[in-house]
């Protein structure tokens, strides 16, 4: 048996199950650059905190620079795509 180190972000995991924010990730992935804004409602502050980690996520895997800003009277986060 052979045992390697290798840096955790050389390990790329996948889960192939269904979340109820892939609406969010395939929004997300249509912005364009001075484009629309995607407006998402939610719940509670650990909703708001759920939905800026797809983002925040998407962001790195991806090396795009979606922002975001929130509207807390609304209870809604609005993200762009940076330029």
């Amino acid at each position: 048996m052979k045992i390697k180190l290798v840096p955790r972000n050389n390990v790329k995991v996948s889960r192939r199950s269904r979340s109820k924010y892939d609406k969010l990730k395939d929004a997300i992935s249509k912005l364009q650059p001075n484009g629309d804004a995607i407006r998402v409602e939610y719940s509670n502050q650990k909703e708001l905190n759920s939905i800026r980690n797809i983002a925040y996520t998407y962001n790195k895997e991806m090396g795009r620079k979606v922002k975001s800003t929130t509207d807390a009277n609304e209870l809604s986060v609005f993200f762009y795509l940076g330029i």
